[in-house]
């Protein structure tokens, strides 16, 4: 099992930060262009336990998937986790939290997750699989910041 943990600080409200995250559909809007990212399943404006939510990625050198993700565990203005059902990963479970802090919204995203393909899988992810994670998670922090965010970016990340 693998970890990958970012933390960006946004200088918005907890009520707009929250009010993005809510929205299934601003996902694409965090999601880098080449991975084709579409949305599938019809989907309301605010996300609820138990929401299913099916889209489409297209996944550099491994072709176009399903992904279906189921919405739990929400704590409204703080947090939710999105668990896929199928798609990708042998394992994927996306914990999502907001929290104020001075200047802002401190926003994490902490991944769990298990690699397809056994044990290649655990062979390509430090050459393939972190690296595209890494970079979508990148993308998704920046344009966070340009959605969200008047003043200069600040991020840290943790991995393990």
């Amino acid at each position: 099992m693998y970890t990958l943990e970012r933390r960006q600080i946004l200088t918005a409200s907890i009520e707009e930060v929250w009010s993005f995250l809510q929205n299934p559909a601003n996902l694409d809007r965090i999601t880098p262009p080449d991975l084709r990212f579409s949305i599938v399943s019809d989907i309301p404006e605010k996300m609820h336990n138990g929401l299913i939510v099916e889209y489409r990625i297209a996944i550099p050198l491994l072709g176009t998937h399903t992904w279906i993700t189921e919405i739990k565990h929400i704590r409204e203005g703080h947090s939710f986790v999105d668990e896929q059902r199928l798609g990708p990963y042998r394992f994927w479970y996306h914990y999502h939290q907001i929290r104020p802090v001075e200047g802002g919204v401190e926003m994490l995203d902490r991944i769990s997750y298990q690699p397809p393909f056994g044990l290649l899988g655990n062979l390509l992810h430090p050459l393939y699989i972190r690296k595209t994670l890494e970079r979508i998670f990148d993308f998704r922090q920046q344009q966070l910041h340009l959605l969200l965010a008047q003043r200069p970016l600040i991020s840290a990340g943790n991995e393990r």
